[in-house]
């Protein structure tokens, strides 16, 4: 029951983030071992939407370490633990709270005692900024837990990098980059600094790495020359030959797309409204954008096309009713895909 439970969740996740995006790419996801303990690290840019993208495009059932504030409510509590999220306490949650990691901590090395996945975003925060921040410890204090406690665990390690053209807008594009292995176990002889800068190394060549020295500087010319920021090699490569290699990408026509955009917000006028209106001013971070606007256009706007169907049914015909949800189908697509 709890695998239907899982599938079924990520299948209407997968569809949701589907109709969200432009366009969704992920490149070399078979580096991720599909049996065995596997930690991916990743980049933590677009809040919870950078934990989707990873749940719904790897080919593993994952756990996730996830801040421990968005399980401050019972129901809601309930529902993360059921989709294999794991909460975790910083600073910020109290320097009393600090002490339960020590069980998460352990929890979390059992689990990959027995094989399972976890993701792990090592920045411990998001933010919008391209650029790799430093990691924290946590990930290295699991993975030398694990081998002391279970020493014939072997763990995978994979970095991934998460990237996106315009994070808090929408329809955006995405770049999900999966990283080449790092296998440890009880041999090993890499601390743990060493290790933290070995994954930190290979993030900075996932995603787009800005240091944080120029970062106004060189983020204001890299946009200025329109670089594609789906491809972070090239864009790295650019920063790296002081913006001499640089490539550019086309801006793309908006006329159609804009025009598409109106209607669709026509024909869902009430969720859009309930967007603009009540949930988006109360948004205190804008790493939270998409994640909110995600999260009205897979609950609020199916209940919304339901009630219109219905409505439509009894009034003017099923067919009509079909007719509508189609309309609106399509234009979805011409507006997020164009």
């Amino acid at each position: 029951m709890k695998q239907l439970w899982l599938h079924s969740v990520r299948l209407y996740l997968k569809i949701g983030l589907f109709f969200y995006f432009k366009k969704i790419t992920v490149v070399n996801a078979d580096k991720v071992p599909k049996k065995g303990a596997v930690l991916l690290l990743a980049n933590h840019q677009n809040a919870l939407l950078d934990a989707l993208l990873i749940a719904t495009n790897s080919v593993r059932f994952s756990y996730f370490l996830t801040r421990a504030s968005v399980f401050n409510n019972k129901v809601i509590s309930k529902i993360l633990k059921s989709l294999l999220m794991i909460p975790v306490y910083r600073i910020r949650d109290g320097w009393g709270n600090l002490t339960k990691n020590n069980s998460v901590f352990s929890s979390t090395a059992k689990l990959l005692s027995k094989q399972k996945a976890i993701v792990i975003f090592p920045e411990g925060s998001h933010n919008l900024k391209r650029t790799v921040r430093p990691l924290s410890k946590g990930f290295t204090r699991i993975i030398f837990e694990t081998l002391k406690n279970y020493p014939d665990t072997k763990i995978t390690l994979v970095p991934v990098g998460v990237n996106f053209v315009h994070a808090e807008r929408f329809a955006d594009s995405t770049l999900l980059n999966f990283g080449n292995a790092i296998v440890v176990d009880a041999n090993s002889t890499k601390s743990a600094s060493e290790l933290k800068e070995t994954i930190f190394k290979e993030l900075c060549q996932l995603t787009t790495h800005i240091n944080s020295d120029d970062y106004d500087e060189t983020l204001k010319k890299l946009e200025h020359l329109n670089v594609d920021f789906l491809n972070p090699d090239a864009v790295n490569t650019c920063i790296a030959s002081n913006f001499k290699t640089c490539k550019a990408v086309k801006k793309e026509s908006n006329t159609f797309k804009k025009l598409f955009k109106v209607l669709l917000i026509i024909n869902l006028f009430l969720p859009y409204l309930l967007w603009k209106k009540v949930f988006q001013p109360k948004i205190n971070e804008i790493e939270f954008t998409s994640t909110f606007r995600f999260a009205i256009a897979i609950s609020v706007v199916p209940i919304f096309l339901v009630l219109i169907m219905v409505l439509l049914s009894l009034t003017i015909g099923v067919k009509f009713a079909i007719m509508y949800l189609l309309n609106v189908l399509v234009l979805t697509l011409l507006a997020v895909k164009l």
